[in-house]
């Protein structure tokens, strides 16, 4: 160390300090920040980016380089998302100035990747103002928001690594770009409309309607004349109509092939959200965040004058989003009114993303076409989420989440890759610390999804380095991840049973090790004992797991058609309530009169009748029983209309019976006769469904007080895509909060399949610790 003697004539260390900043640091502005920290403080040094992350070294007065280290990581840029900061001392070289120096590259890659963010508040002033050289320009952008994951080929994280390397930086930008004043210092997808991206308007055969001046103007009009559009965005293709026109609604719904499944709505800010749903803090917040994802809120009944009928048929909710490209901004200044905003695709088929593809997939769905010529390298669909007792709870973990980790402990033994679930698939590599469960994949039933499942894959390797010893894999060996994962070589695979993931995915997003009681309720997950399980209650920790407990099996009379036609599980449900004979007079059995004596002879036989246990399926029964419905479009539907129809005023519960011999079994059976005796006696149905829930409720807690009395356990875990149930889960979670349990559920990621990755990961890593130890 030197001394140092500064204008106050007391003498004062001078010293230099080695720095590694590790965590989302790159493309968020970091460098600059660090420029300007520094220099303001009188320092002297350097900062880059490498593999790892930033490294920087600072130089100069002992107490500005300890205030340096304290304000790197309380001021740190808004996106950045640091995880560790460590230190080591140098000897000072009599260094003057601080500079940027160029990105290092290196073998082993640990550098993380942002997020896509959502236009920040200073582009929008710049977007809006008419002396701004980039006034309604689409593509406006710097460090703090604009695309980055979605763009990037490789790390690190430069510009000529992205898909914007084929625009030339014009002097203004470059000056900019250089500026370490600059707010688009570095800013890798800078541009402006003298050398960035444009848009064009053209119609379904690709023939060219309108330039980069008259683009929107245009786009807007046929939207507002009732036309679809097909829009380019971040990460793939909107299909957009007017959300107030019905017939413009009814049409993209029949080209589609998307009978009842809700649509998304944008809106240009939060007053006008307002109008359209009730929203508390917390889902304001998740609306205007950085990260932009569709949130699920209650709609307003006098929505429907924005908000056509068909846009969420028969839905008591709306999945909204706020702008978060200035594209969309633009979009809806013009329109002048709420939009559809749905994925662009053909239902069950990946979001369109390549120009080329969107042309020749959405040419049947779409009028006309608004695209641009940044290209798109990752397709990543939007992310979804809801605000639970002031809690943000992830349904779709997507864009603005992905590829950004979650931290785990303890650490992988061995690099992982999980290849998740069949529906609302996920994949996650995990090294060290960290679990990257990807962007929202899909239904791995198609070549289109297990196309865009292995290239991801492929592009997450390569960003950050992760070359997989050991994967994990579902039980179930007919699903295309299974497939996919016994073709690899070269690698030890782990096979994960699907109930005991989901438990694994709550204990990880807790950070939590267990053992817990573990409650699973889902649609479908193969058993090991050749049932089909879904309403487990298992004893897990994160390397092993033990079913102590399950809903009563009922056959599955024509296995997936059971799925599709919720009436079959009532015909069984009710069979097994009333061994005498169901009544011919109650209403679901005359409906389907031509055909329930050949489902329940099925089940009776055993005839393409497996056993289930599944949650979701008592739910299917229940809905059909009481008249919600006989049939569903989409998965989930006869349980999400059965919840909506409950009146949450009702607090009183069917019971169920639960036997505490062996395993642990709750009789839903039971349910569903008082549900159909209810009926009966002229019970109006939102009552009946809402003791439904509260019955089942009900019965959770009873079963867990059983296994927490044999087990000595006081901890429960809830996972599976029946706990996106709120009225259950709340029930469900006070019912044991005020048995005395400590309760775990979901927030990081889905309680549904698509946090079965991140499970799958940690318990192969845990397995792997135990046989290495």
């Amino acid at each position: 160390m030197e001394p140092s003697r500064r204008h106050t004539g007391v003498v004062s260390e001078v010293v230099r300090t080695a720095v590694r900043v590790e965590g989302v640091v790159q493309g968020v502005g970091f460098r600059p920040f660090v420029h300007g920290l520094a220099t303001g403080l009188g320092l002297a040094g350097l900062v880059g980016n490498d593999v790892d992350g930033v490294f920087a070294e600072v130089e100069g007065d002992a107490e500005a380089v300890g205030k340096f280290l304290v304000l790197l990581r309380q001021q740190a840029p808004p996106l950045a998302r640091i995880e560790r900061i460590s230190t080591t001392g140098l000897s000072p070289t009599g260094q003057s100035g601080f500079v940027i120096v160029a990105s290092q590259p290196g073998r082993e890659r640990r550098a993380l990747v942002s997020a896509d963010t959502a236009t920040c508040a200073d582009c929008l002033r710049e977007l809006a103002d008419p002396a701004d050289r980039r006034y309604r320009y689409p593509f406006i952008n710097c460090t703090n928001c604009g695309p980055r994951f979605t763009i990037i080929r490789d790390v690190p994280y430069d510009r000529a690594l992205t898909t914007m390397a084929r625009f030339a930086m014009c002097t203004e930008c470059a000056a900019e770009y250089h500026d370490p004043a600059d707010r688009r210092f570095h800013a890798q997808p800078v541009c402006c409309p003298a050398c960035g991206p444009a848009l064009a308007l053209t119609d379904a055969a690709g023939v060219h309607l309108s330039g980069p001046a008259g683009a929107i103007a245009a786009a807007a009009q046929m939207i507002r004349a009732g036309r679809v559009l097909a829009v380019k965005g971040l990460g793939g293709y909107h299909l957009v109509v007017d959300a107030g026109n019905e017939v413009a609604s009814g049409a993209l719904r029949a080209r589609k092939h998307r009978e009842d499944k809700p649509f998304a709505v944008m809106v240009p800010d939060i007053a006008a959200a307002r109008r359209l749903a009730e929203l508390d803090e917390t889902a304001e917040h998740l609306l205007a965040s950085a990260r932009r994802p569709i949130v699920l809120v209650p709609r307003h009944a006098a929505a429907g004058g924005e908000v056509a009928p068909s846009v969420a048929p028969g839905n008591s909710h709306l999945g909204l989003l706020l702008p978060y490209t200035p594209l969309h901004h633009l979009l809806l200044g013009e329109v002048g009114r709420p939009i559809v905003a749905t994925s662009g695709n053909v239902s069950d088929e990946p979001i369109a993303y390549r120009d080329a593809d969107a042309l020749t997939r959405l040419a049947g769905i779409a009028d006309a076409f608004l695209l641009h010529d940044r290209a798109i390298h990752v397709r990543v669909d939007d992310s979804v989420a809801r605000a639970i007792g002031g809690r943000e709870v992830i349904v779709r973990r997507s864009r603005g989440y992905a590829p950004e980790p979650l931290r785990v402990t303890p650490d992988f033994p061995r690099p992982v890759l999980a290849c998740g679930a069949e529906l609302k698939n996920t994949f996650c590599l995990a090294k060290g610390h960290r679990a990257f469960v990807s962007h929202h994949i899909g239904d791995l039933e198609n070549a289109e999804t297990l196309a865009a499942f292995t290239a991801g894959i492929e592009h997450y390797r390569r960003l950050f380095d992760i070359e997989p010893q050991v994967v994990a894999h579902d039980l179930h060996p007919d699903y295309l991840s299974t497939k996919y994962a016994a073709d690899l070589a070269g690698v030890e695979l782990v096979g994960v049973q699907h109930h005991h993931a989901h438990i694994a995915a709550c204990l990880a997003d807790n950070d939590a090790q267990g053992p817990v009681i573990g409650v699973a309720f889902d649609g479908t997950g193969y058993g090991p004992d050749g049932t089909i399980w879904g309403g487990e209650f298992l004893v897990a920790d994160m390397a092993r797991f033990e079913r102590v407990g399950c809903l009563e099996p009922v056959p599955m009379p024509g296995g997936a058609a059971a799925i599709r036609q919720p009436w079959r599980m009532a015909a069984v449900h009710l069979a097994a309530a009333y061994t005498g004979g169901v009544a011919e007079d109650l209403a679901v059995r005359r409906r389907n009169e031509q055909s329930w004596d050949a489902v329940a002879s099925m089940a009776r036989r055993g005839i393409n009748a497996p056993l289930t246990s599944s949650a979701g399926r008592l739910f299917d029964a229940a809905a059909a029983l009481i008249g919600v419905r006989d049939t569903i479009n989409y998965e989930g539907q006869a349980a999400i209309e059965l919840e909506q129809l409950a009146d949450p005023a009702v607090s009183s519960g069917y019971p169920a019976g639960v036997s505490t011999d062996g395993l642990v079994c709750v009789r839903g059976s039971d349910l569903i006769r008082a549900a159909a005796d209810d009926l009966a006696a002229g019970t109006a149905p939102p009552t009946v469904a809402a003791r439904f829930h509260n019955g089942v409720a009900a019965a959770v807690v009873a079963a867990c007080q059983a296994l927490r009395d044999r087990h000595q356990l006081g901890v429960v875990a809830l996972s599976g895509g029946v706990f996106q149930n709120l009225l259950l889960t709340s029930a469900v979670v006070a019912g044991l909060q005020r048995a005395g349990f400590k309760v775990l559920t979901h927030s990081r990621v889905p309680c549904n399949d698509g946090g079965i990755s991140l499970g799958q990961a940690v318990v192969a890593g845990a397995r792997d610790r135990v046989s290495s130890g």
